[in-house]
């Protein structure tokens, strides 16, 4: 049995005999000749065979051969199948230089002759049928490039010391609040909630002593929100680190990161990027800018736009104000929102003492909030008392006030969402479309 190669090893073989294996992407059945494109996990290829028809004269024709053509004149797209033929390299080839002279074709499996979803599909459409939307060659590189993020970042961390740690996604009580939980029937009819971030256990994992830890990991947000970029389950890249003076040690930490990733995705996939998304992947120069949340409401204000929230906080167009303002000024996509007020930020932010302002930022990237970072409170007193100021009660926060009662070093970390890095990195308009299998308030399926 002939080893199969990929398509993308193609161009390396000398003429010979090869075997391929993909599924139909096109069929063109001319008269004299047919043209099937064979594509595979790496790419595509063009396989070609003389046609044999039937004589008009009755003429006796060879049979496997017309067998052979019969077969590829009813291929549906989609169709799986292995191919065994002659490589012959041929600059006229469009596609790669190669083609393939098919010896043999042997079906693995057939697909329907109607496909459910077309180029212009809507975008829930193709949601309904992704394992087909996948099989696109621009889809495929989504991944790709998640995977070299993802490869990149836990690289730099291992590379640092980090260790990776794997928290529960099944609690006993809020991670963050009581909001937007996922409720689960336990054992002995108790109730067990969804995390919505590991943040409690990344902490722990500081009192426990190991020093710098990450996470790459799904969370649960109960959200009933329709937006382009919120999700009910996401993958959340999480980092802790200990012995920090300030969130500032968090954010060169995460700009850092950044950057690493970032300069591996355009060393690996720059210019399919470029071909198939029309874009340049920037690498971000460090530091990234820096802007106070005051002043950057101030500066959205003179912008023209009135922000209509009344915590104080951006609503999204304000961020794609500052965003817009910082692209101008600074000429870069990045922007370190810092200095929040207690009132709208979590409970275990630390405050600075001078200002009562937390010591924590938002990062934005092209107007939209990716990142939550801060430095923690550590002393436990502090920490009960400010969540107590948030209403919330000792009876489901106890078992982390634990953490903090035997010691605990200053630190600090970040939570930051996969689709939204890759939606931005790659100019898309919804995290549907970087998301595997997306799931939102009115999606289970796939």
């Amino acid at each position: 049995m002939s080893q199969r190669v990929l398509v993308k090893q193609l161009q390396g073989l000398a003429d010979g005999p090869v075997s391929v294996s993909g599924w139909v992407e096109t069929v063109r059945d001319q008269k004299k000749v047919q043209f099937v494109i064979l594509r595979d996990e790496s790419g595509a290829v063009q396989l070609v065979n003389p046609a044999t028809r039937p004589a008009d004269d009755g003429t006796e024709q060879d049979a496997a051969a017309l067998a052979l053509t019969d077969l590829i004149s009813n291929l549906a797209t989609g169709t799986f199948l292995t191919v065994t033929g002659e490589l012959k390299h041929d600059e006229r080839v469009k596609l790669g230089g190669v083609e393939i002279k098919i010896t043999t074709l042997d079906i693995a499996a057939a697909a329907l002759p109607e496909t459910p979803i077309a180029a212009d599909s809507g975008l829930d459409k193709r949601m309904d049928w992704r394992f087909l939307d996948l099989r696109q060659r621009r889809n495929n590189l989504i991944f790709r490039v998640q995977t070299t993020l993802e490869h990149a970042m836990r690289t730099y961390w291992i590379e640092r010391d980090y260790i990776e740690v794997h928290s529960p996604k099944l609690m006993a009580s809020a991670s963050e609040s009581n909001a937007e939980l996922f409720e689960v029937p336990y054992f002995e009819d108790k109730t067990a909630y969804l995390a919505q971030s590991p943040q409690f256990f990344k902490q722990m994992a500081q009192v426990a002593g190991f020093g710098k830890i990450f996470e790459i990991a799904p969370a649960f947000r109960a959200d009933p929100s329709f937006t382009s970029r919120h999700a009910t389950e996401f993958t959340s890249i999480d980092a802790e680190i200990s012995w920090i003076d300030s969130h500032e040690d968090v954010a060169a930490m995460q700009e850092e990161l950044l950057q690493t990733a970032f300069q591996a995705v355009k060393d690996k996939h720059g210019a399919e990027i470029e071909e198939l998304f029309g874009l340049e992947v920037q690498v971000p120069a460090i530091p990234f800018p820096r802007i106070p949340l005051a002043e950057a409401r101030e500066i959205v204000k003179s912008r023209g736009y009135e922000i209509p929230r009344t915590d104080g906080d951006l609503d999204p167009e304000g961020e794609r104000q500052i965003s817009a303002y910082v692209e101008e000024t600074y000429g870069h996509q990045f922007v370190f929102i810092t200095d929040y007020h207690p009132e709208i930020r979590a409970f275990y932010h630390m405050r600075d003492e001078e200002t009562g302002l937390t010591k924590s930022y938002d990062l934005l990237f092209k107007g939209v909030e990716i990142t939550t970072g801060a430095q923690r409170e550590h002393r436990v007193d502090v920490l009960i008392e400010q969540a107590k100021e948030k209403g919330l009660g000792a009876e489901h926060l106890d078992f982390y006030f634990d953490f903090f009662r035997y010691g605990a070093p200053p630190h600090g970390g970040f939570g930051m969402g996969l689709a939204r890095v890759l939606m931005l990195l790659l100019g898309q308009d919804s995290i549907r479309e970087v998301t595997y299998l997306f799931r939102g308030p009115t999606r289970l399926a796939p």
